[in-house]
């Protein structure tokens, strides 16, 4: 029903397949899997699909006849208890819980939570609390951000930009910032998965 719903679609828009990936960010290949029933979108690119035709992804998988999209009020992400190395965040299956987030937040990114570990940002944060994150691959100083280091499982830091490096900062004073030279940057690498929106502290 899908494959149906997603060709009818698209021709509906005049696209060709080429044109429909290009417009969601993907391979001509990944449509051409999607319309032949080989494969599905994963939930976060079927919410992407449903959102570019202005249809409700009940619609798009013949759940539902009703084709406009409803409103919601909120949006449920994934909370990660942890992220590794070489997973993309959508790819990760640690996932210990869901938050809601604002639909209108939902709307201007994609995102995710983490849980804290640790007690690097206290006292703000506190371990088994959950940060909200826009996934995003660059940050301005003073951000709160997701890194990965040298393939360790992703930490939360401050992150400070200088002209050789950049340092990541704890809140909680007995821990000392982190500091990475450019080169060190490039060879561990250091990569920032996202900024931190919102936290969502557990009691």
């Amino acid at each position: 029903m899908f494959q149906v719903k997603l060709k009818n679609l698209r021709e509906q828009r005049g696209l060709s397949q080429a044109g429909l990936a290009h417009r969601l960010g993907v391979g001509q290949s990944a449509v051409g899997n999607w319309e032949s029933g080989r494969c599905l979108p994963s939930t976060a690119m079927s919410q992407k699909i449903a959102s570019f035709f202005n249809v409700s992804v009940d619609y798009l998988f013949g759940i539902s006849q009703v084709k406009d999209p409803a409103k919601p009020k909120s949006i449920r992400v994934p909370v990660l208890g942890d992220v590794a190395a070489g997973i993309p965040i959508e790819a990760v299956t640690d996932i210990v819980d869901y938050e809601e987030i604002d639909a209108a937040l939902a709307a201007s990114g994609e995102f995710f939570g983490l849980r804290i570990k640790g007690s690097s940002m206290e006292p703000r944060m506190r371990e088994g609390d959950v940060v909200i994150v826009r996934k995003q691959d660059a940050a301005e100083t003073g951000d709160t951000v997701v890194v990965l280091v040298n393939g360790d499982s992703a930490t939360v830091k401050k992150i400070k930009y200088g002209p050789d490096g950049i340092t990541l900062i704890p809140s909680n004073p007995t821990f000392d910032p982190l500091f990475y030279s450019a080169q060190e940057v490039e060879s561990l690498p250091v990569r920032v998965l996202g900024r931190v929106v919102e936290l969502r502290a557990k009691y």
